[in-house]
């Protein structure tokens, strides 16, 4: 059973070391989207509240285990500082002397940030030894564990699951929240059930297809990976993005399909573009037809047509149940995010649940103007979403007591 926040104990003048996912994108030390803070600010505040020293923990892009100063947290202290109120020290580095002076001059109820977790090469090491060696320095930096980065539990990583070993350890409140929501899609889901797959590669969404078509009664195909599947269906897709080693299971999966009587929906009108570029020449062409344009072979797809688009929203609209992960094109050229606009507004109409499979597809929706209150979850957790929904085990859940 998962162990929670309230298994812990009273925690008032306790070092409670909170590891986060507070791995936002910036832009020249700008923030471009702080929803994993604001998705972490609930624990944080409670933790404080209940008179804890509360030692919060998060990496930041991919360093590879050294310091970068570009990835460094000192954005995000100041952000969540902002977001709660309050004050946040930063300590300049993680298991060092800034860190041991930052967190030795807490009092009950004050909130400190870590340095970025992965400038300490122990953090992501493939040799367990190392990543214990990283965890007991954290260790000595506090008294209990609050496991709260939910993007991150399906990654062996010392923050993540030999600290939580080291440590009494609880998950936190997103978690808790994560988990709830993520169960609902598994058991028991209200139908018409709609899963709305995008993004690049269809050879990372392959487990959740196997996965949920058993359960599901439509599954909805754009972004890169629709050109996989159209070309399992015989039609050109000129330079697209193309998994050519992954058509044969895509042809698997479309005949299991048909045998349980799940909806594939396929695009049947693409925007095919003159190159990869924000103002690259672009029409909107049949989905057997994409090398039917100027470019010819050269013409790329880089997003669903209006068409699809309409006939998808048609889908949602009628469900009681909808997960969506992966963009429809590339949202982030103005002129290819028609498609990805329509999906995101279509699940704000859903009489039921809609779930924002989290990485791109939240981003996507912030940064086309919808609120997070216009969905029923956006979940913090691309990679981890979709392992959860694969039944894949997630060892940062598993050193806390789940399932």
């Amino acid at each position: 059973m998962l162990r929670t926040i309230d298994s812990l104990g009273p925690l008032a003048g306790r070092r409670v070391l909170v590891r986060c996912d507070l791995n936002v994108p910036l832009d020249g030390g700008e923030i471009t989207d702080d929803g994993r803070i604001r998705a972490s600010q609930a624990t944080i505040d409670e933790l404080a509240q209940a008179g804890a020293r509360v030692v919060v923990m998060s990496h930041l892009g991919r360093p590879d285990g050294t310091p970068v100063p570009e990835y460094s947290l000192a954005p995000v202290a100041r952000r969540l500082g902002e977001l709660l109120g309050r004050p946040v020290a930063f300590a300049g580095d993680t298991v060092g002397g800034a860190a041991k002076e930052t967190v030795d001059g807490l009092g009950d109820g004050d909130i400190a940030l870590l340095e970025n977790l992965r400038f300490n090469p122990g953090e992501t090491s493939q040799s367990a030894t190392e990543r214990e060696g990283f965890a007991s320095q954290l260790a000595e930096l506090g008294d209990v564990v609050v496991s709260d980065g939910f993007g991150v539990v399906h990654r062996k990583q010392a923050s993540v699951f030999e600290l939580a070993k080291r440590l009494p350890s609880a998950a936190g409140r997103l978690i808790e929240t994560e988990l709830t929501v993520l169960e609902r899609l598994t058991t028991e889901p209200r139908t018409p059930y709609t899963v709305v797959l995008g993004g690049s590669k269809v050879s990372d969404k392959l487990g959740v297809i196997d996965h949920l078509l058993p359960r599901v009664s439509s599954l909805l195909i754009g972004g890169g990976m629709m050109f996989t599947f159209l070309a399992a269906l015989g039609h050109k897709t000129g330079s697209s993005l193309l998994e050519e080693d992954q058509v044969d299971a895509v042809r698997g999966y479309l005949s299991e399909a048909a045998r349980l009587d799940v909806e594939v929906a396929l695009p049947t009108d693409v925007d095919v573009a003159s190159s990869f570029s924000a103002d690259a020449d672009h029409l909107i062409r049949a989905a057997d037809s994409i090398e039917d344009t100027p470019w010819g072979a050269n013409g790329m797809g880089l997003d669903i047509g209006p068409d699809t688009a309409a006939r998808f929203a048609a889908i949602i609209a009628q469900s009681k149940t909808v997960f969506w992960n992966g963009p429809m094109g590339v949202f982030e050229f103005p002129e290819f995010a028609g498609g990805t606009r329509a999906i995101a507004q279509a699940l704000t109409g859903v009489d039921g649940l809609t779930v924002v499979g989290g990485g791109d597809s939240a981003a996507a929706v912030r940064a086309l103007g919808f609120s997070d209150s216009s969905f029923g979850h956006i979940s913090t957790g691309g990679g981890a979403s979709l392992e959860f929904l694969e039944g894949k085990p997630l060892p940062g859940l598993e050193v806390l007591g789940w399932p």
